[in-house]
This record gives structure tokens, sequence and C-alpha cells, in this order.
């Protein structure tokens, strides 16, 4: 029996009798665990996993039920003793309850058809606060755990009184820089080479053990998430770091700027839980109505980044001037509410505006290149070499299937960028590139030429290396499409050649009249 099977099936994955449970066949998509299950073998493996875990001593059907106000056995056994009365009376099963059930057949069928769908999504009310999992990670918090951070915080703080090297140094300048390399505790590290290499410690008076609880501070509010993640602030802080460095904006703005720059990329995305505004305002999320609707991620992330501020032993910023303090909560607000995408061509048709007598005394001018600047720096990936780059982008892909997969899952309408249904790895990069990063690039090098070679050119080649992929997956899909309508057509030979030898020679004769 099923029952039999699906205790089995746990006893295999170690699961408790809560735990949600996943089975793949060797293509990779979600079957049924039932009694008409094919029995696989050593060439031909099911892959089973669990998915959510329940700590919880209440059955898993109760919480259900509570968090959807009906208690689900009942309401199966009520439907079921409807069906037999519809059948008794009516003689046959109705039109109408024959076209339900095919539904439920096609949409049971389309779950299983989906490879990672989240089933969390179905169960995102029942763990709430610190302890709710990670949509993407088995055995991991959304947010991080006390052990886990503690044990980053050690290795940070023993790290932090090494010396980095020259070479270390001058290759953090650069867009080429591959943070794969670089664990969490020596990315805090590096952080903190840059507040020291832009000589933000000596000017702004920022004790060393306010700086490096500010950094973990930060650390310990970017999520488990695949993309949106503490590595991610990183990426974006060194890219701002390379680009200061690159176009010598220290000769041609003041060290306020640039300490809001940089501070803004490392606060850009805190407590992002991988779900974008379009999900927050559809779903109506805590976020979306308490910012009205307005740029909910962006607003919360310089909440967040401003609650660390309140701090005194992380406030970097503790020992300025109140007129200091308030210039620099200008500009952090702007620049990070500056990242929100459906902003784009609002600041982007600024700049290029502004840009053929662009004036760095101008304050209205360097708040826009300000803007342009975390802008760019934060869609940067493309401009790093390959190896870096690609990797981030099947991050990226795996929050956007996650988010569509929920909102099919909660009947919101699908972003169809991240719908896996309908895009591939290439096809989501060549419009993006096209479209939104090569634009946004060029317009910076008008202003600042050498950026061509550093920025441009690399996300030119990344724009050819994605539409190859782009055609070679169009030519394997046509030739598999072709495959397969060759192999219809021999079917449907043999069957007719099979119906005509079971047939007898009588059957081959023409009829003579």
């Amino acid at each position: 029996s099923s029952v039999c099977k699906v205790y089995l099936f746990r006893s295999a994955a170690e699961a408790g009798p809560h735990d949600i449970l996943k089975l793949y066949n060797p293509k990779g998509n979600i079957i049924n665990i039932s009694p008409s299950l094919e029995p696989n073998s050593p060439n031909s493996c099911y892959k089973l996993e669990v998915v959510a875990a329940d700590c919880n001593s209440d059955p898993l059907g109760a919480e259900l039920a509570g968090a959807l106000g009906f208690d689900l056995s009942s309401m199966e056994k009520r439907l079921q003793s409807l069906e037999k009365k519809i059948l008794f009376e009516a003689g046959e099963t109705p039109a109408v309850v024959y076209e339900m059930k095919k539904q439920v057949d096609s949409f049971r069928e389309k779950l299983e058809s989906v490879e990672h769908l989240s089933w969390l999504g179905l169960f995102k009310d029942l763990s709430e606060g610190t302890h709710k999992p990670s949509p993407f990670y088995h055995k991991r918090t959304l947010r991080k755990t006390r052990e886990e951070c503690e044990h980053v915080r050690e290795k940070f703080l023993q790290m932090s009184s090494l010396e980095v090297s020259e070479e270390v140094r001058q290759y953090l300048k650069t867009p080429t820089f591959d943070n794969w390399q670089w664990e969490d505790a020596e990315i805090m590290v590096l952080l903190q080479v840059m507040y020291t290499d832009l000589d933000f410690i000596a000017t702004f008076n920022i004790e060393p053990e306010v700086l490096q609880q500010f950094l973990f501070e930060v650390y310990r509010r970017y999520n488990n998430i695949p993309f949106h993640n503490f590595k991610h602030c990183f990426c974006v802080t060194q890219m701002m770091y390379g680009l200061i460095w690159l176009t010598d904006l220290r000769s041609k703005m003041d060290s306020v700027d640039l300490l809001i720059m940089l501070t803004s990329a490392v606060c850009h995305d805190l407590d992002h839980t991988g779900y974008n505004n379009v999900y927050q305002i559809n779903a109506r999320t805590e976020l979306a109505l308490r910012y009205n609707d307005i740029s909910p991620l962006e607003n919360h992330h310089c909440a967040v980044a401003f609650e660390i501020l309140e701090r005194t032993d992380s406030n970097i910023f503790r020992n300025l001037s109140v007129d200091q303090y308030k210039r620099i909560r200008e500009g952090i607000i702007k620049c990070i509410l500056a990242t929100d995408m459906t902003r784009h061509n609002e600041i982007l048709n600024k700049f290029k505006f502004i840009l053929p007598a662009f004036d760095f005394t101008n304050k209205d001018h360097r708040d826009v290149l300000m803007m342009i600047l975390i802008k760019v720096s934060d869609i940067s990936n493309e401009a790093r070499p390959m190896e870096v780059a690609e990797p981030w982008l099947d991050c990226l892909l795996q929050e956007f299937y996650n988010q569509s997969d929920v909102e099919k899952l909660e009947g919101l309408p699908v972003t169809p960028f991240m719908d896996r249904d309908k895009v591939t790895k290439p096809s989501s990069q060549t419009g993006f590139i096209r479209f939104v990063l090569l634009p946004l690039f060029i317009e910076l090098a008008n202003l600042f030429p050498c950026l061509e070679h550093h920025i441009i050119d690399p996300v030119r080649k990344a724009l050819e290396y994605y539409t190859e992929m782009e055609k070679a997956l169009e030519r394997e899909k046509k030739n598999w499409a072709q495959s397969e309508n060759a192999a219809k057509s021999k079917e449907v030979a043999v069957g007719r050649q099979d119906s005509q030898t079971e047939a007898g020679p009588e059957a081959s004769k023409p009829d003579i009249q």
C-alpha cells in the first residue's frame, strides 16, 4: 500500500513523521509515492529528498488544517459521500464532476513535471520567525543562527589583526576580483581593508572595534539565500570600491560622498528574503503594507541599515557631527532607494540629461552620479570574468524560479522573466544585457572613458557568449523535435505493418470488382 511505501521512504531518508518528502524519477521530475510506483534499478535510480522538516509535536495535517481554517480529512470524506450520492441519484457521473476530476488530474500532472517546485510555498505560514526554513537549503534556516554567526565572528576577529598583502590590496581594486575564493570571515576582513585604504578610519575617526561590529551585524542580517546574500553584498561593494579607484573619484568628490557610496553598497540588500517587490506587492506582505507598495524591499534594506547604525557599538558614524550624520543618512537612503529597478529609466534619463555639462561641484549632479554608480555596481556581475559571473547567474535563476513556483502555488500573477517554463539561462541574459546593462554602462563610460576597457568590453563578450548559447539551445530543441517526429512516424509505419501482418495475406489483396 502507499502508506507502507511512505513509511519505508521515511525510514530510508531518516525523516520524521511530519517531514515533507520529495521523490524524483531519473529525469529529475517529481513523482507520486503510490502503489503503482515502478521499481527502479541501479542504472535508473530514484532520488529521495527531505524538503521541509517540522520539529513540532503536532501533526502537519492538523497545523495545515488550522492554517487553512478547515479539517482536510473530514472535507475529503464529505466530498466522497457527495460524489457517491450524485452517482446514485443521477445514474452516471455528471459532466461538471467529470470536468473537475480532469482539472485535478491535470494539476497533479503539472506539479509532478516541475523539477524544483518549492513545496514550502504551500506551508509558508506554518513556520515564522528566526527558525523559518530557507526555501533553498535543506536543514538551514532562512536567517542565520546564533551558532553560525558566532563561528564566523570568531574567525573574523582572529583574522582582523592580520596584515593583508599588498598584492591582495591591489587585486581588490579591480573588476576581475574573484569572490568565490573567499570565505565569509575573510570577506569581512576585505571590507575592513576597503574602509582603511580609502582613509575612512582616520578621516571619520572610526574605531576599529566599532567597524568590526558594524561589519559583523551586516553579515548577520544577510540571509541564507542563493543570490541576495552576504557574498552579493561584498561583490557590489567591491565593484563600487574598484570604480572609485579606476575613475580616481578621490580627486573629484569629497570623502563624505565616497563613504556614503561604499556604506550604501554594503547595506543595499540587507534582510532580502529572495522575493522581489512585485511578489511583495501582489502577496500583500508585511513590507508592502508597511511601505504602501513603494519600493518595499529597498525601504526595508535602508531601515535595517539604520537599525544597525542606531546601536552605539556598531555605529561607524558616531564620532561625526550632527550635520555630517544628517548628510550621510540622506545620501545612503537616496543611493539604496535608487537600486529599485522600476526607477531605472528615470535615473538613467536624468544622468543622460546632465552628462553633456556634468559638473563635479554641482551637488545635484553628484547625487545622480552616486545613484548611477550604485546601480552599475549592483548589476555588474557580467562585467566580471565569465568563471566568476556565470555561477552568479545560476544563483539568481534559483531565486527567480523559486518565486515563480510560489506565485503559481499561491494563485498570484507569475512574473514572466522568472517563469521556469518560459525562461532559459541564455534568454534571461541576452535581453537584460542588451537593453539594461549596456545602455547604463555606456553612459557611465561617456563620463569616464577609461571604463570602456574595464567594464564594457567584458559585458559585450558576455552578450556574445549567451547569444551563442541561446542559438545552440534553439538548434538542440529543433533537432530533438525532428527526432521525436521521426520516431513517431516510424512507430506509425511499424504499427500499420504489424496490423497488415496480423490480418493475413487476404488483407493486402486489392478488391477485384
